[in-house]
């Protein structure tokens, strides 16, 4: 894309990111294993002789509640930092890769087929993923230093320097396996999305009995796109949420997780199934009105540009 097409889409990007950071803290930390301290204090008073009732993890508002109490609201903004420094260049890269992507496939295989929209997207996620974990790592340890009222607060530069004094540059790209796995989320989004549309073109076509060529959008339009994207986004992030625990896990700092696959089968079997889904419904609040606008300022700015 032309340079003024990315600095329109990325500013909403960076908004979005900035207005949803709560959120993004609260599922940060549904995902992660400290959780589970979290829960032994706060019901310790399930303790019943000498049984203990089992209980379920708090839920995204308990969560909230409780980082307000015990840390107070700007532990909120926790990793917004890097979060601000990450979205423009990831957002850019991968719509850069997948409209190169797109194009050049378009020349191999049959234009706009699913084959091509899962191949660019899988293309661009690997792209985009690869050039910017270490970014999202350090968002990830900043939003899981939970430190009480009053006490010193790690930033981004001495986080920085604690993953490199531990474990060296290729501690940067811990959890990178499980952002890898989740490039199914976006190979399914990006064909689901380019199905709706398509169907939507072809029922706006189909209007025009006349024959005349009708490539005027409207008002209706841009909203088909938004709730298209709305509804591609949930089908593939609920399809592969586990990936964004997984993920989570890997990247906590000293952490007996090593591995996509043995932290896979580590928390299903200390955890049950269940806790590859915490946190799932704070991601999709977060992820998919942000997904829907992104989108929709794509399908817009492309429309300008090509009038």
């Amino acid at each position: 894309f032309p340079l003024e097409d990315t600095d329109i889409r990325l500013c909403g990007g960076t908004v979005g990111a900035i207005l949803t950071c709560p959120l993004e803290v609260v599922k940060t930390r549904l995902q992660s294993s400290s959780i589970t301290l979290c829960i032994s204090e706060v019901h310790l008073s399930t303790v019943n002789g000498a049984s203990v009732s089992r209980v379920a993890p708090p839920g995204p508002l308990h969560c909230l509640r409780l980082i307000l109490e015990k840390e107070g609201p700007r532990s909120l903004f926790r990793g917004l930092g890097p979060n601000l420094i990450g979205v423009a260049p990831s957002r850019a890269i991968y719509f850069a890769a997948y409209s190169s992507s797109k194009e050049r496939l378009n020349c191999v295989f049959e234009p706009d087929s699913t084959q091509v929209h899962m191949t660019s997207a899988g293309i661009a996620g690997f792209t985009a993923i690869t050039a910017t974990n270490p970014i999202w790592l350090i968002k990830t340890r900043l939003q899981l230093d939970a430190r009480k009222r009053g006490e010193r607060r790690m930033n981004a530069f001495e986080c920085v320097r604690r993953v490199y004094q531990t474990d060296g540059l290729r501690g940067f790209y811990r959890g990178m396996s499980a952002s890898y796995a989740g490039i199914s989320e976006t190979v399914i989004h990006f064909v689901i999305y380019e199905s709706i549309k398509r169907r939507l073109l072809e029922a706006k076509a189909a209007t025009h009995m006349d024959g005349a060529e009708d490539t005027a959008k409207d008002a209706s339009d841009f909203v088909g796109m938004m709730l298209a994207a709305a509804t591609s986004k949930t089908c593939a992030t609920s399809i592969a949420y586990p990936h964004e625990v997984i993920r989570t896990r890997l990247r906590e700092e000293g952490t007996k997780y090593r591995s996509f696959f043995q932290s896979l089968s580590l928390v299903i079997r200390e955890e049950s199934y269940r806790a590859l889904y915490r946190g799932l419904t704070t991601h999709l609040v977060r992820q998919i009105p942000n997904t829907a606008i992104m989108m929709c300022t794509y399908e817009f700015v492309v429309y300008l540009l090509d009038g």
